[in-house]
């Protein structure tokens, strides 16, 4: 594990030039025999071995193929070989069909020979759940038969590569050659085929299925498809993240070659909430980590498969959306309605047409069309498509990252449609900016219009939702963190600090609290005597104690002892009020085991459940990022001064923050939550006036 404390870095400046990352340390794994072969075998006689040689020749693949089987003269028209030592030398791929126990010893002939590499076809290996436990033996087995040579699986159906017409796949699939395209890795083999059906002029270079991942990691095979210069994009269908340095090297490479990243996060970890006791828990959520670690490698979020491939061909045709706003022209008031709200909803915005939009859309609609933007442009020039052309590329301009037609092609006679197809192909060579063609239904996009709006360089979008989802995700195509996310410890947390104890152990590390004694509730009185009233007094020893009615506040000295009684605990924390705050914030983290530190920011106090107003990073982070993460919120007017009240100090919640990242960090291997809340906002100061932290 990579110490936290080790990286060299600096929260205003960010970390200290290194060198590229690697994976996982180790040497990298060559795919290119594997996943571009010039020769396959195919092990087993089985129904599926037999499919995978039919699909491996209806594709067109040139190559020499080898069925091997001990009994069978003939497999799939070829004749068979009788062992893998029988090949007339090593294959660049093989697929493994046969059963588990049989896979591992035919895995190690296979990387004995020399062959490029392996798909293993069987189940019941790690991924098998209930009472066989032979399957994680198996899969050690597998591992350490394969040595050096890459394996895909087990439980794996394979890949399909489009562009050398080569495919290890044992079923039908959707997939054409193509010159280039976009790679979409996935563990599900199913959900693979499916992709590999869709009629959305999206060009596939390669499918891969990744199985349970025994050994090739999906990062380890997104980063060897880096190498190949026809692809464009790549979509990632992602259910667990493992090796994080590996998706940061992934990153970094994707992001230096121009070859942007989309992912679609499933099966959300619950691991991050378990036996936690602050409300940063509740806030931060299942799936928190995950998308905190997609935004710091900059890689594109969807949240749908439809929304993945309409990103995927966005990214294909124009490749990252670089400026903020979109622009829309329809026929139809209800459809310039409909996209408002709906990019609304997508925090997309259309800017306000400018002086040389306005003349030049005049000079073209005439004037009985009222322009805006979204543009109902009418039907008064229907059918003339230079005219047509004329008034949609006057929609495109600065600050505009992606213009749409709004088109929707009727599936009883599309003649009279022909014009659009024209306008939009010549509004794109007019502009030479971003521009797509929408259909507000998935199912009114013609095929054969997709294919040739995208043949003239125009993105066919279909769906209007998904046409938005995919601009608003193509917006998030960003330069990695250079700096590496901090990695937990796994010590089991189980000690509690009081809150005398955590706000010492903050302050030491420059956060701000208040004055404060923690005292027998018998002697409350006495500390009247050495601070300065008015106080909070609050009971020691509660997980929750707003909830317990074990806090009071604005506590005069003469009426400690009976406050203090009330509250009903043997001892009391007593503190200096800090009664000027112009807002309040919560601040916490939390040990995701599978993604990191999680970093909250957010609306605090009592509340803080019900305004679920956060903004969530991983450490390490930087004063900039912090500032970023306080103008997401909701509450940032209160920080910024509202009706007339004074501004918090901006300065000194950043550097509240910035304490508790330094207390994490320093102790990285054994903590497990650290919060305030709340962090009392004032114009001078960032005061914590509750603290948490749970660790081994």
């Amino acid at each position: 594990m990579v110490s936290c404390t080790s990286i060299p870095y600096d929260e205003n400046e960010g970390p200290a030039p290194r060198a590229p990352r690697s994976i996982s340390g180790q040497k990298k794994r060559q795919l290119a025999r594997l996943l571009r072969p010039k020769s396959i075998a195919v092990v087993g006689g089985g129904v599926w071995c037999a499919s995978v040689i039919a699909q491996a020749e209806a594709f067109g693949f040139d190559g020499a193929i080898w069925p091997v089987h001990p009994a069978k003269a003939m497999i799939g028209g070829h004749g068979a070989f009788p062992s893998v030592d029988d090949l007339p030398s090593a294959p660049d791929a093989a697929f493994v069909g046969v059963n588990r126990a049989a896979t591992v010893e035919v895995v190690g002939a296979l990387a004995r020979i020399g062959a490029g590499g392996a798909v293993c076809f069987a189940s019941g290996f790690s991924e098998a759940e209930g009472e066989d436990t032979e399957g994680a033996r198996l899969q050690d087995r597998l591992i350490a038969a394969a040595g050096d040579m890459p394996i895909l699986g087990p439980n794996c159906y394979g890949f399909i590569n489009a562009v050398d017409q080569a495919l290890l796949w044992p079923d039908q699939h959707g997939c054409t050659p193509v010159d280039r395209g976009v790679a979409i890795l996935t563990q599900s083999s199913n959900i693979a085929i499916n992709l590999t059906m869709q009629q959305r002029a999206l060009p596939i270079a390669y499918a891969i299925t990744c199985g349970n991942m025994a050994q090739t990691s999906q990062a380890e095979l997104a980063l060897a498809l880096l190498d190949d210069p026809r692809v464009t994009a790549i979509g990632l269908h992602v259910e667990g993240f493992g090796a994080l340095r590996e998706w940061e090297a992934l990153a970094e490479r994707a992001h230096a070659r121009g070859v942007p990243l989309v992912a679609l996060k499933v099966g959300a970890s619950e691991q991050a909430r378990i036996a936690t006791i602050s409300h940063t828990a509740s806030l931060a959520g299942s799936d928190t980590g995950a998308r905190a670690f997609l935004d710091r490698l900059g890689v594109a979020r969807v949240d749908a498969l439809p929304d993945l491939l309409e990103t995927l061909k966005l990214l294909h045709l124009n490749g990252p959306v670089q400026a903020p706003g979109i622009a829309s022209i329809s026929c139809s008031g209800g459809e310039a309605s409909l996209v408002a709200d709906m990019a609304q909803e997508m925090k997309l915005s259309f800017p306000q047409l400018t002086q040389s939009q306005t003349t030049a859309l005049r000079d073209t609609l005439g004037p009985m069309v009222a322009l805006a933007n979204p543009l109902d442009y009418h039907t008064y020039i229907w059918r003339d498509a230079d005219r047509m052309a004329q008034a949609w590329a006057a929609m495109t301009g600065d600050g505009i990252g992606m213009t749409l037609s709004i088109v929707d092609y009727p599936t009883t006679d599309a003649a009279d449609w022909s014009c659009t197809v024209d306008a939009a192909i010549a509004a794109r060579a007019m502009s030479g900016a971003p521009f797509g063609v929408v259909a507000t239904l998935p199912e009114l996009m013609p095929p054969d219009t997709a294919k040739q709006l995208a043949a003239g360089g125009v993105v066919p979008f279909h769906g209007l939702r998904e046409a938005l989802a995919a601009i608003a995700a193509a917006r998030q195509t960003n330069a990695p963190d250079p700096s590496p996310v901090c990695l937990p410890g796994t010590a089991v947390a189980e000690t509690v600090l009081t809150e005398a104890e955590a706000k010492a152990v903050l302050s030491s590390y420059g956060l701000d609290i208040p004055r404060n004694c923690e005292t027998a509730s018998t002697c409350a009185d006495k500390v009247g005597q050495t601070l300065p009233g008015p106080f909070a007094v609050k009971g020691v020893g509660l997980a929750h104690k707003t909830d317990a009615n074990a806090v009071r506040l604005h506590v005069q000295a003469d009426d400690l002892l009976v406050v203090a009684a009330d509250i009903g605990t043997l001892t009391v924390l007593v503190e200096e009020m800090v009664d000027d705050g112009v807002a309040e914030l919560l601040l916490g983290i939390i040990r995701d085991p599978a993604h990191g530190f999680v970093l909250t920011v957010g609306a605090g106090g009592v509340l803080t459940e019900v305004m679920q107003d956060t903004a969530h990073l991983l450490l390490p982070v930087r004063a900039a990022d912090i500032d970023t993460a306080l103008n997401r919120l909701r509450s940032a007017p209160l920080l910024n001064g509202y009706r007339g009240k004074p501004a918090a100090d901006r300065r000194a919640i950043v550097d509240a923050v910035l304490a508790l990242q330094s207390y994490v960090l320093a102790h990285a291997e054994t903590v497990s939550e650290v919060e305030v809340n709340p962090l009392i906002c004032t114009p001078t100061r960032a005061v914590a006036v509750d603290a948490l932290i749970r660790k081994a």
